[in-house]
């Protein structure tokens, strides 16, 4: 048996060669409806990616011993967070008296 394309093999059933092939022309430029004012009043423009948090969060340095830091990554995906959870829940230190 004579296979001429794989089985696993999708087609889309459009000829994407000739479409990327294809070179403007002029005139078909022609068939293009010109842009109104209107057309851009109509328009709806969204800005991409996600949306500014009301409390972002900060980037700090901060250095840890080794071990604090790889039983931390021990409790799996996610344990940044948990960290930060956890010191958002830890009492605040006192200022010194001389402050």
């Amino acid at each position: 048996m004579i296979v001429s394309k794989p089985a696993s093999r999708r087609t889309l059933g459009s000829d994407l060669g000739r479409v990327d092939a294809h070179v403007i022309k002029p005139e078909e430029y022609e068939e293009l409806p010109e842009m109104t004012d209107e057309m851009f009043a109509r328009a709806v423009f969204k800005k991409a990616g996600r949306p500014k948090s009301v409390h972002p969060k900060q980037m700090i340095s901060l250095r840890l011993p080794a071990e604090v830091v790889a039983r931390w990554k021990a409790t799996g995906p996610g344990w940044q967070t948990r960290m930060a959870e956890r010191l958002a829940k830890a009492p605040l230190p006192r200022a010194p008296d001389g402050a």
